[in-house]
């Protein structure tokens, strides 16, 4: 059984397969239907959502299927009830179930004994289907991903820092992560990374000077200072990576043709100037809307596997 649980469980040519799945599903957006019955995708909610819970149930309805809500304070996943025998509970509702969750561990544990295509929608880890939506985007506003060099500045400890690693390798794009000493993704992932590059030409690195890391960028992205779960370091965090805010000054340091990226809820002034969010050269509400093809494409490709037994 096949999951999407961090961003390396597809191989760089499985990526590119479903990113083609993905621009192919937008182009024509009611043409693929595998969920027609319709069968259900669960959708679990532990953490407040937008654009997850707006693009899965849009998407999933576009593919023929219905998107059930879960509501994962209501469930008591790991409290009221196991995370084993949610899984298990789940798994006879639906097809597909999509978690946005807080540890990594507990997804695995629901892909243990579900039964069925688990999704990883968010983790403290990970977010590997914002990843793909970015990547769908870039290939939109660039003529390829291999030997792009894509610089992520800010909280590089968060799990966009470490799905850009992972999915910018695999890719065989040069993944810069500027951030300040201490506020970088863990070595593993690092060395993972690495790893992937030494196939696809892909490269990770960190560099700590935030100009240094813009020269040369051909995608500028960032990420709120304050992940959820950690309101209480709103102050501190603002002082530590005041000098990353993706400002007018620094975004003109990358290549003129640079794009903007953020995954959103931004905030203007903090992280990122609103003259570059709101610029021309911002793509972040393609990156919003390509949410929706990703994961469409991610769950159909999911469930042509379960159906060969893969």
């Amino acid at each position: 059984m096949r999951h999407f649980l961090r961003d390396d469980d597809l191989t760089p040519a499985e990526q590119a397969e479903v990113l083609e799945l993905a621009a192919t599903m937008k182009s024509a957006p009611f043409e693929h239907r595998p969920l027609e019955g319709p069968q259900t995708v669960a959708m679990v909610f532990d953490k407040p959502t937008l654009r997850t819970q707006a693009s899965f149930a849009a998407g999933v309805a576009e593919l023929g299927g219905f998107p059930m809500v879960v509501d994962g304070r209501l469930a008591g996943i790991g409290e009221r009830e196991s995370v084993a025998d949610v899984a298990r509970i789940l798994g006879r509702q639906a097809s597909v179930i999509a978690w946005r969750t807080f540890a990594q561990a507990d997804l695995e544990q629901m892909a243990e004994h579900s039964g069925v295509p688990v999704v990883n929608a968010l983790t403290d880890d990970f977010h590997p289907c914002q990843l793909l939506a970015d990547l769908m985007t870039i290939r939109e506003h660039k003529p390829e991903l291999a030997g792009l060099t894509a610089t992520f500045f800010g909280d590089g400890a968060c799990n966009m820092g470490n799905s850009w690693l992972l999915a910018g390798a695999t890719a065989g794009m040069h993944v810069r992560i500027s951030a300040p000493e201490g506020y970088t993704p863990p070595q593993e992932v690092f060395d993972r990374a690495r790893e992937i590059g030494e196939q696809t030409g892909g490269t990770a690195t960190w560099v700590e000077d935030p100009r240094e890391a813009a020269e040369g960028s051909d995608v500028v992205i960032t990420d709120t200072w304050v992940s959820m779960g950690k309101e209480e370091e709103a102050a501190a965090r603002t002082e530590v990576f005041a000098p990353y805010a993706v400002t007018q000054a620094l975004f003109e340091t990358a290549k003129p043709d640079a794009i903007a990226m953020h995954c959103l809820p931004a905030y203007r002034g903090k992280e990122i100037a609103a003259e570059v969010l709101d610029g021309i050269q911002s793509v972040v509400w393609d990156e919003a809307e390509n949410r929706r093809h990703a994961q469409k494409a991610v769950l159909a490709w999911l469930l042509a596997k379960a159906g060969a037994g893969e």
